[in-house]
């Protein structure tokens, strides 16, 4: 968890419990303030404090809540809880899971407060710790997700996020005057129009997992428009449930119709695979992927959403690695798109955040030592014209040319003395022209002289870096001076053969992230298979239980002691230290 996700939620139940007291003035004497002050007593000093079963979370700061508001009750109000408590409903939909904002136990108390009898002031007591403990945790989760995606890559860069408005503490106190709980739980979500279509998505998907899901395809001879096979009424059938086919009156219920091929094509183009119109093994097992599982993907991707989203904004330039291609985005639409070609499974691209700064024609390319000591090394070791025939130079630590042949290339294994440098050519593993952002990866986007990779269905095939097959459109786009830099004029300087530096004029953001289920404009959902087993460990996180208290296991291995992983999930001492106005 991040501090300005913790510090939100901080704000956020502070400004609501204030607004509370205010409006509920009590005598020190009331009998519900008394019962909150004994709870809180024990909740302060319990190691570990329960209601009814649910083990209070962010125990230290639901403490602190009331410590300073004076044991005023919040919740008394059956509205407040009933509002509260939809929009707990209403996250599952986020692919979140109400039970973790101890949904079913609010419920039971909020019938008990409705009976003839009403709540004892001991059981108000509870309601109001569990119902701020569940407020808190939603909150902080719609706002930045659950996960903390910084434990399933050292390589996360994207910054953490302060409040989105400053007047947080006002609009959450208007929130709790007219009861508006519920649009304040929509108003902390992403306001990227991306999250709101995958929330609907996800509404559709699991309507068709409750009534049945979709029927499987079964194996056979790749099915073909014009072909009569009794498949095809399966195949329709399948293709309607998801919206690729309209329902039409069928003259021939076994015949691979017109209709019906353009289904396929659909179908095809939103899962990745090449939209040829037929049906072959890799778009039936496409097709038979269950619905639960895609259910997941849109869970999983939602999360992502959460941690991201936010950021997405105005100008930038957005690498889809699952999804094999980049875009050019203005206003949260993308204006411009290309294939690309991203990291083997093994030398994965990796996801970050950067800047395009400048772009590079006609560039030479100086061999990083990766790919120096997996690919290059090996190669010059068996077959000494290598170097030769590829235009590669071997420069000295002085920056002289060295020829090749007085190298005794079997002294090095994994690094050497010198630079290799690929002269510039149609033939540089960089192509013709690179675009550059700073990063430590020594990734960036360039063309590449492989082009028939761009007509594979999968491309993961470079060592990390993105080739793009559109690269001199998406480097008019970034230089943004038609005046200067048009295609012509970018075309000239790749003509003289000279190296040539253009720095932009304003710096693009570049935001390489990993999507294997996209909403799309036309009230569709785009899926991709997940190339680098991202979304497994993402799912185990987001429906791990950490309402479970931190147990201690014993590594096998050391012997030594060490918290389960689903408490780390929850850094409950950063959110304590917030409300004590402590520094992180």
């Amino acid at each position: 968890m991040n501090r300005y996700a913790w510090a939100i939620v901080a704000v956020l139940c502070s400004a609501w419990l204030a607004q509370a007291v205010a409006q509920q003035t009590r005598p020190l004497n009331d009998p519900r303030s008394e019962a909150l002050r004994t709870r809180v007593d024990e909740l302060r000093y319990a190691q570990e404090f329960s209601v009814r079963g649910e083990r209070i979370i962010l125990a230290d700061a639901v403490a602190t809540i009331f410590e300073d508001r004076q044991f005023a009750p919040v919740w008394a109000s059956g509205a407040r809880l009933d509002h509260l408590i939809a929009a707990l409903r209403d996250t599952e939909l986020d692919g979140l899971n109400p039970a973790d904002y101890h949904y079913e136990t609010l419920q039971a108390l909020r019938s008990e407060l409705r009976s003839a009898t009403g709540l004892a002031a001991a059981e108000q007591a509870d309601l109001e710790l569990l119902a701020t403990d569940a407020m808190a945790l939603a909150l902080f989760h719609l706002h930045g997700g659950k996960v903390d995606p910084v434990k399933l890559s050292t390589q996360w860069n994207y910054p953490s996020r302060p409040p989105r408005t400053p007047d947080a503490r006002e609009l959450l106190a208007r929130a709790l005057d007219s009861g508006r709980i519920v649009e304040t739980f929509i108003e902390v979500r992403p306001e990227h129009v991306w999250y709101r279509r995958g929330r609907e998505q996800l509404r559709e998907y699991r309507r068709i997992a409750a009534n049945g899901g979709w029927p499987e395809l079964a194996d056979g001879p790749t099915l073909k428009p014009g072909m009569t096979d009794p498949r095809v009424p399966v195949l329709r059938r399948r293709l309607e449930i998801t919206g690729d086919l309209g329902v039409a009156r069928i003259m021939e219920p076994e015949f691979f119709d017109p209709p019906l091929e353009l289904a396929v094509k659909r179908f095809q183009t939103r899962h990745g695979v090449m939209p040829d119109g037929a049906v072959g093994a890799g778009t039936r097992a496409a097709m038979n992927v269950p619905v639960g599982a895609r259910v997941d993907q849109l869970r999983v991707n939602l999360e992502r959403g959460r941690w991201v989203l936010h950021e997405i904004k105005g100008e930038f330039v957005l690498v889809d690695v699952a999804g094999f291609d980049v875009a050019y985005f203005r206003d949260n639409e993308p204006i411009w798109t290309s294939k690309v070609v991203v990291g083997r499974p093994y030398r994965e691209t990796p996801v970050f955040k950067s800047e395009i700064t400048y772009v590079v024609l006609n560039p030479t390319w100086t061999i990083p030592p990766g790919i120096l000591a997996k690919d290059t090394l090996p190669a010059v070791k068996r077959d000494p014209g290598y170097l030769a025939r590829h235009r590669i130079r071997v420069i000295d630590a002085n920056g002289r040319e060295v020829p090749p042949s007085s190298v005794d290339w079997s002294r090095y294994s994994t690094s050497i003395p010198y630079q290799l440098r690929q002269d510039p050519g149609p033939d540089n593993s960089l192509g013709l022209v690179k675009i550059m952002f700073p990063n430590p990866y020594l990734v960036y986007l360039h063309d590449s002289p492989a082009k028939s990779l761009y007509d594979r269905d999968e491309r993961a095939f470079s060592s990390g870096c993105i080739r793009v097959a559109r690269p001199f459109e998406l480097t008019e786009l970034v230089l943004n001076d038609p005046a200067q830099w048009n295609a012509a004029a970018i075309q000239s300087v790749i003509d003289s053969g000279k190296t040539r530096t253009v720095n932009l004029a304003k710096p693009i953001p570049v935001l390489i992230l990993y999507w294997t289920a996209q909403p799309t404009p036309d009230g569709q959902i785009v899926f991709r298979n997940d190339v680098y087993g991202r979304d497994a460990p993402t799912l185990a996180a987001l429906d791990s239980d950490f309402r479970l208290p931190p147990v201690e296991v014993e590594d096998i291995e050391t012997g030594v002691a060490a918290v389960s992983p689903r408490s780390e999930q929850l850094r409950v001492s950063a959110l304590s230290r917030v409300f004590r106005g402590q520094p992180w």
